[in-house]
């Protein structure tokens, strides 16, 4: 089952400059990709457009069963939700606790039952292994640990996708290989598709997985790595 299916879309920059045009990409449940390119080169700007923060204007594209075509100021959140997003920079919320800002993002997204809410923020901690850091306050987390709150964070509603934009780029090669463990197993366990965008091209070699590439405007698929293949 595809859970992102993007047919001769262009893909614009916030000024509509299109950056990817006629690109197209299908992404299946529990497949794990990278994206690869240059800066500037329009991986952001996709990311960006799987998530709904650009407009999709031509062709016809897909994401977790929403039409990106149609997306409005009331079906963002709802498309959201079936998302999990990871960025290379944390954005914690540094006045509270771990247990905290998971929680803030389950009040967020409709869960208002207490008991339940915690009972998820707790069950997605421990799938990180940081259950025990529930009360610590995020500063005083070293970078891997808060990256892992953060991928707790991303699972928080199930996701059918997890959008990691350079999730090792403020990491040490030993802990992004952590990451990316975590990021594959978690893909695994939860039949989640994971796109991860990264300029490192190191952890290309350790866990290889199908890539795909932005080069000269034009995204090339190696679809090699298929399970299916």
């Amino acid at each position: 089952m595809s859970i992102v299916k993007i047919t001769n879309t262009d893909i614009c920059q916030q000024d509509g400059k299109i950056v990817l045009p006629q690109a197209s990409l299908d992404l299946r449940e529990g497949e794990f990709v990278y994206l690869i390119g240059k800066t500037g080169s329009g991986k952001s700007s996709l990311l960006k457009t799987l998530y709904g923060a650009l407009q999709l204007n031509s062709g016809s594209g897909e994401v977790a069963g929403f039409n990106l075509r149609t997306l409005n100021r009331n079906t963002i959140p709802d498309l959201r939700r079936k998302l999990g997003i990871v960025f290379q920079d944390f954005n914690l919320l540094t006045d509270r606790t771990v247990g905290k800002n998971l929680l803030f993002v389950l009040e967020a997204t409709g869960w208002n039952n207490p008991a339940e809410a915690e009972q998820r923020a707790r069950a997605v901690l421990q799938e990180v292994d940081l259950g025990h850091k529930w009360d610590a306050m995020p500063f005083e987390l070293s970078g891997g640990e808060q990256q892992r709150v953060v991928i707790a964070r991303a699972l928080l509603n199930k996701p059918a996708l997890i959008i990691a934009d350079e999730p090792t780029g403020n990491l040490d090669p030993e802990t992004s290989d952590d990451i990316l463990m975590l990021l594959r197993r978690l893909a695994s366990d939860h039949n989640s598709a994971v796109i991860c965008a990264t300029h490192d091209y190191r952890i290309l070699h350790h866990f290889p997985a199908r890539i795909i590439r932005i080069i000269n405007g034009k995204l090339v698929d190696d679809e090699g790595f298929r399970s299916d293949k």
